[in-house]
């Protein structure tokens, strides 16, 4: 184990008062908030191409479902390091408020490691949903490259007119 002096030469010097931690509180609950928006609309949206699903057992929208659950299971994992972190804050202020000032500080940068963890996964996220929103887009794209043809290379196009 390594003893208590060592870890206080490593550490800079740092003073930590009860308003440190505190001040993580509006940012950690405003975060767990927006991956629970998230994780709710993924919900939904996963219930909906299930659905669809089982009606017409489409590739496509098997592999949606399967990219939403990787998402699911990072943001899954996101409000667990977020609550994590959130935890670790309030034991920290405990043991500021206990005196045990060195294993708060250690506490507390552990809350902090957490919660740029959970950022990290975030990111992480967010790439995947942009890189699925755009092989959507693509194939939208796709679509609408035949309707952008001049109206006579079209199959579509009205008799003319008498």
């Amino acid at each position: 184990m390594i003893p208590l002096s060592a870890i206080e030469d490593t550490l800079p010097a740092m003073e930590l008062t009860l308003a440190t931690p505190a001040l993580l509180f509006p940012a950690i609950s405003l975060l767990l908030l927006a991956y629970t928006n998230r994780f709710l609309a993924l919900a939904a949206l996963i219930r909906d191409l299930q659905s669809r699903y089982r009606d017409t057992h489409e590739e496509t929208l098997y592999l949606q479902i399967e990219n939403l659950r990787r998402r699911v299971v990072l943001i899954r994992n996101m409000q667990v390091l977020g609550v994590a972190s959130l935890f670790l804050c309030v034991l920290c202020m405990l043991l500021l408020m206990a005196g045990w000032t060195l294993l708060a500080q250690v506490l507390f940068v552990v809350s902090l490691l957490l919660m740029l963890a959970s950022l990290g996964l975030s990111l992480w996220e967010i790439q995947i949903s942009v890189a699925a929103l755009n092989i959507q887009l693509s194939g939208i794209a796709d679509d609408t490259a035949g309707d952008m043809a001049p109206r006579e290379d079209r199959d579509d196009h009205p008799p003319p007119a008498p």
